[in-house]
């Protein structure tokens, strides 16, 4: 197991089919992560725009990305550069049925945590990670209930 991976598990009561659809529609994936132009084809690249947040000093960045696995409704995995330590990272979603549910793999893999900035990024993403799929299950849920 390397030590530079972001690794988190969740349990949704959501199909994988509903799961799936959040992660490979861009709409509704920038309900949850950032604008982009995603499609969900192999080879296809794509970026999403971060918004900047003028009171943390933060611009905003585009991430530049590649779709390289795409198995509908079990996996998806994308490349993702963001510059610095943050270059041809790897993103991935496995996706397994779980009961009436699914049960949701999430990894980013592939930091160079020896760049001057990697421990931060490193940091950072984890974090943004944490946000991102407490939102992806709040998306979900708010589909489920059709308030969405």
């Amino acid at each position: 197991m390397s030590d530079n991976a972001i690794r988190r598990e969740l349990i949704v009561p959501q199909s994988r089919e509903q799961v799936w659809e959040a992660i490979t529609d861009r709409e509704v994936l920038a309900e949850w992560m950032f604008p982009n132009d995603f499609e969900p084809r192999v080879g296809h690249r794509f970026a999403f725009h971060v918004p900047g947040n003028p009171q943390a000093k933060f611009d905003g960045l585009v991430v530049e990305c590649q779709v390289l696995e795409c198995e509908a409704p079990s996996r998806l995995v994308f490349s993702w550069s963001a510059g610095g330590p943050v270059v041809d990272t790897r993103v991935s979603f496995e996706l397994v049925s779980d009961g009436e549910g699914t049960r949701i793999r999430f990894e980013h893999t592939g930091f160079d945590l020896a760049h001057p900035w990697g421990e931060q990024a490193f940091k950072g993403a984890g974090y943004g990670w944490a946000k991102m799929l407490k939102q992806l299950a709040a998306v979900l849920a708010d589909a489920g209930s059709g308030t969405n």
